[in-house]
């Protein structure tokens, strides 16, 4: 089974802090293992703010400055000094790898300048990190009940608010999230 474009719903029992109560969508799964990105754990910080400090040069004026305003995300505790930007196909920059039809990630630098003006994607978030798994761990995890999986849902990544998006990815499964145990087992 290939998740790739598919949510990781941390089931109640999730202890582990980067992942609890987490939303994780696959980037890539394949033989050698997994990578996602968290998307609902915001850090203190917004793009426009992390562009700042990392003194981004702009060629064009913002155009929309609301986007800028979103907080920057923990994608995971994978290279939590690398950023991903996970966006609406739009162009094509020097990294992009094209997940499906309608979402993009982009790992190069190119894309930031472009950010909050007219030449970025209609929707983005960005992340500072990833999750991932080496060969079979992320299956053990599924065996072990650590995460329900569903396809993954834009809304979700990209109009749902941050605080909202593993209820709603709950619900999506139809799933009364008080009915979930947080205890570990097979029926």
């Amino acid at each position: 089974m290939n998740l790739t474009n598919h949510f990781l719903v941390a089931m109640p029992g999730m202890q582990d802090p980067h992942f609890k109560r987490g939303v994780i969508y696959v980037c890539e799964h394949n033989e050698e293992g997994a990578m996602g990105l968290v998307i609902n754990l915001p850090i203190e910080i917004s793009v426009g703010s992390m562009l700042d400090q990392i003194e981004v040069e702009r060629q064009l004026p913002v155009n929309n400055p609301e986007s800028l305003e979103q907080q920057v995300l923990n994608g995971g505790p994978v290279a939590e000094d690398r950023g991903f930007v996970l966006h609406k196909r739009k162009g094509h920059f020097d990294s992009s790898i094209d997940i499906n039809e309608e979402i993009s990630i982009t790992t190069s630098q190119d894309i930031l300048p472009l950010l909050g003006t007219s030449e970025a994607p209609e929707k983005f978030l960005v992340a500072l990190g990833y999750a991932g798994w080496s060969a079979g761990q992320l299956e053990q995890e599924l065996v072990d009940n650590s995460w329900l999986t569903m396809e993954a849902d834009s809304d979700i990544i990209f109009e749902t608010p941050i605080n909202k998006r593993w209820d709603k990815a709950v619900a999506k499964l139809g799933i009364n999230s008080a009915n979930l145990s947080i205890e570990k087992g097979h029926a």
